[in-house]
């Protein structure tokens, strides 16, 4: 029996060097798998992170598509109103002549009352209606002088008044709506 035994212990130590072995190789398959799981799982952290940059890049250019959208809605809402404002703009110039003749005609004196009446009341409608266009005188005696509303045709000395301020209107000024269509011609005090 000792020799049997003698020959089971090599067995039994051989045994226990294969489970050693096996024990090694599951180990380093274990790292293996850890290490390729490891791998995997950047690769799907790189993946995500790629598509989260894309989903990003995508929605960025989505607002930025959007917000050029709104603007092209805003601009061409702007230039619709603005067409529909000013499209009164050359019948209201052309008219601007009409309405300096009749006052030339109402300031000149007559005889007849009646037709003196109706001349006004037709004057008086006719500023109505383009006032209700949208037209409206410009301001000019005894206002500061403004490039931008007014054409300076002479000067005057007047003591009385300031340097620069409106002495005589030569010819009315018109603005429909915020546009100047005619400026004031005016003489301009200059001491």
């Amino acid at each position: 029996m000792s020799e049997d035994k003698k020959k089971q212990i090599p067995i039994e130590e051989g045994a226990d060097e294969a489970e050693e072995v096996k024990a090694e190789d599951a180990e380093e398959k274990a790292e293996g798998e850890a290490a390729e799981e490891a791998v995997k799982e950047e690769e799907e952290k790189k993946a995500e992170e790629e598509a989260k940059k894309a989903e990003e890049a995508e929605s960025e250019r989505y607002m930025r598509l959007m917000a050029e959208f709104q603007n092209f809605k805003r601009r061409v809402a702007k230039e619709k109103s603005d067409i529909h404002a000013y499209a009164n703009e050359k019948i209201v110039g052309d008219l601007l002549p009409v309405l300096d003749n009749f006052e030339r005609a109402l300031s000149t004196e007559t005889e007849d009352e009646g037709y003196a009446k109706g001349m006004q009341l037709i004057f008086e409608q006719l500023k109505t209606a383009l006032g209700n266009a949208g037209l409206e005188e410009i301001k000019a005696m005894d206002e500061e002088f403004d490039p931008n509303v007014h054409n300076a045709v002479m000067t005057e000395t007047i003591e009385e008044k300031e340097d620069g301020t409106v002495t005589k209107v030569l010819q009315k000024g018109y603005k429909l709506k915020d546009k100047v269509v005619r400026p004031s011609m005016v003489a301009v005090n200059k001491k």
